[in-house]
């Protein structure tokens, strides 16, 4: 509604048909018919309310003040059409439809049913493959804080992209390892027990000496530094002959080092598989055969399962100036936990 006061002019003012003084709201009766034509008595009217010349009421600065209002019905500012309208209620209607469809369970267990037949892992997403250094486990961390953990089928479809996008880096079949690859293990025989006495700054000098004797032997044929362990580490070759030769080479430098009359020893496994690279590191069966080869090695033995000796090329024992022996294990020894029944151990000599 918009309320306009009477002019301060003497000009009588006209009303539109039916148009009042007050509202119809108010309950009473109107003061005077409103006149379309400007009757002389409306006229009158006029004066009587002004009254002579601009002195007006005395009270009011020489202005003249109105004793009524006169009341003029008008749209609402904020007011809409319906077309408009109509097309808020669509599009919140569309949002609330899309909302609710991607939170459906029968939809999200569908797509997450399709992923097994992409290429990588199909559990891509999960803490454990998502711990890597690599592009996709990236993306999908800094994308988990934006969206949360909660399912939905927009984010199920993300991930199955990213782990295409693993798949193609990483050079993996559907999830698994698509070529055999040889683990190696290494550690250092009593270190435990010699730090204790030697204190922080000796085994540090020490490790440093030990990184730099394995390291670069690993590096140079072609192998991969997964993860260091303390005083071993864990490395990728995709030859069995470069893995071999590498830990030859690596125990040679190694045998080279004396810190203040401790020359360290380190027993070396071998084994070759098909593990799973995720999350930039490799897990398996293989990789925990090739961490008990290590374990079997006591005192600073080179030891291999069956299957990296099977895929090593004729002359390769030859021309390192080794040969493979059968592993027993001591009557008394305890069987080695997570290696099958068919994996034989061998020694290097």
């Amino acid at each position: 509604m918009a309320i306009i006061g009477t002019p301060p002019t003497g000009e009588a003012l006209g009303y539109a048909p039916e148009v009042t003084e007050k509202s119809s709201g108010d309950g009473k009766k109107p003061r005077h018919a409103a006149a379309a034509d400007g009757s002389p008595q409306r006229r009158e009217q006029g004066k009587s309310r002004t009254g002579a010349g601009d002195g007006g009421l005395p009270n009011r600065g020489g202005r003249a003040e109105a004793d009524h209002e006169v009341v003029i019905p008008l749209t609402p500012v904020d007011g809409e059409p319906d077309e408009q309208q109509g097309r808020r209620l669509r599009s919140g209607q569309l949002s609330a439809l899309m909302s609710a469809t991607n939170q459906r369970p029968d939809l999200i267990g569908a797509i997450r049913k399709a992923r097994e037949n992409l290429p990588g892992d199909p559990s891509f997403g999960d803490p454990l493959s998502l711990s890597g250094p690599g592009g996709p486990q990236t993306v999908a961390r800094a994308a988990a804080g934006i969206v949360g953990i909660s399912p939905s089928a927009a984010k199920e479809i993300g991930l199955g992209a990213l782990q295409v996008w693993q798949a193609m880096l990483e050079r993996v079949g559907r999830g698994k390892g698509s070529e055999p690859v040889t683990v190696m293990f290494t550690d250092l025989v009593a270190f435990s027990s010699w730090s204790l006495t030697a204190g922080d700054e000796a085994t540090l000098e020490l490790l440093r000496r030990v990184a730099s004797a394995i390291e670069p032997p690993i590096k140079d044929r072609g192998g991969r530094v997964i993860k260091r362990m303390g005083d071993g580490v864990m490395a990728i070759f995709l030859s069995p002959d470069s893995a071999v030769r590498a830990a030859i080479t690596a125990k040679r430098q190694l045998g080279e080092l004396d810190l203040h009359g401790y020359r360290p020893q380190m027993r070396v496994g071998l084994h070759t598989g098909t593990p799973r690279e995720i999350g930039g590191d490799w897990l398996g069966v293989d990789v925990t055969i090739a961490a008990r080869m290590m374990e079997a090695g006591g005192n600073g033995n080179t030891m291999l399962s069956n299957a990296t000796l099977d895929a090593l090329a004729p002359d390769t024992l030859a021309e390192l100036g080794c040969a493979a022996k059968p592993y027993r294990r001591s009557r008394f020894a305890a069987p080695l936990s997570g290696v099958p029944e068919d994996v034989r151990i061998f020694r290097l000599e």
